[in-house]
């Protein structure tokens, strides 16, 4: 339903107002990112993203309040899960061969 493409798609179109340069800027077409909104639209109770079409006012995109809600518990979650796994990846780390330094003497 989200994750890191949507979240930061979101973002986006939070921060310019616009579906088709909230895609210009992942690099994707204004279909692909509004294929994405549609399907984030439809996997949520309420919609996350309200556009209005082009034309002489001009079109435009905005976070619904139920849109910036889980773009917030997204962001929420990811640092919730980062400070969960700080010891585990600290130990996984510790295990690793220093930078630089081959096992030469195996042929590896």
């Amino acid at each position: 339903m989200i994750g890191p493409g949507k979240a930061e798609l979101l973002g986006l179109i939070r921060d310019t107002g616009s579906i088709s340069a909230a895609g210009r800027a992942m690099g994707m077409s204004y279909k692909r990112a509004w294929m994405l909104v549609e399907e984030m639209n439809a996997a949520f109770a309420e919609p996350l993203v309200f556009s209005a079409r082009g034309g002489q006012g001009g079109g435009g995109a905005r976070l619904t309040a139920t849109g910036e809600t889980v773009l917030a518990l997204y962001a929420e979650i990811l640092t919730l899960a980062a400070t969960a796994a700080a010891t585990p990846l600290a130990a996984l780390e510790g295990l690793l061969r220093p930078r630089g330094q081959s096992d030469s003497a195996d042929g590896k």
